[in-house]
């Protein structure tokens, strides 16, 4: 497959996520990484958003609570583009609710290429690389043959039936 190349700047776009039982996990790695945070620009869902809000002293960009639509909101920002990097803390031990939601979010960070932290040892070294504070280039797969993919039956299904949609 072919790749394309898309960088990201110095100031990176960071989506923060956790789950209710890993809150305080993520905000207590939060706090010890403030310095290192202060200069990006941070999204998160819900509660996690307002309880590092409150911690760090900074804005952090609210989107809704994950089982409300976050984990969607957060993967369509990585399809644009408008997230760089993910550190989503997720509780491996407690079934969810929106668990396809979770998986959907994961999926669309590994579709585009996009860094992902999962726990606080996985985020420490990320945070912590030179890679975090200077420009990247990304590589992301080209989809184009993916999205001009013809689809078998479509097309002769369309053609021959001479009725719109609407009617079928």
């Amino acid at each position: 497959m072919e790749h394309r190349e898309m960088a990201m700047l110095p100031d990176k776009r960071i989506a923060l996520v956790a789950h209710d039982n890993k809150k305080l996990d993520l905000v207590g790695w939060a706090r010890f990484n403030r310095d290192l945070l202060a200069h990006h620009e941070l999204y998160a869902t819900g509660t996690t958003g307002e309880m590092l809000e409150r911690e760090l002293g900074f804005k952090v960009n609210r989107l809704q609570s994950g089982p409300l639509g976050g984990d969607q909101q957060v993967g369509a920002m990585i399809v644009n583009d408008q997230i760089n990097f993910l550190i989503f803390f997720w509780d491996p031990l407690e079934p969810m609710p929106h668990d396809p939601d979770v998986k959907a979010l994961l999926r669309m960070a590994a579709v585009w290429n996009i860094p992902i932290a999962c726990n606080r040892a996985s985020a420490d070294f990320m945070i912590s690389s030179p890679l975090m504070d200077g420009e990247y280039v990304r590589l992301i797969p080209d989809y184009g043959s993916h999205q001009g993919r013809s689809i078998p039956g479509l097309q002769s299904s369309a053609t021959s039936d001479p009725r719109t949609v609407n009617e079928i």
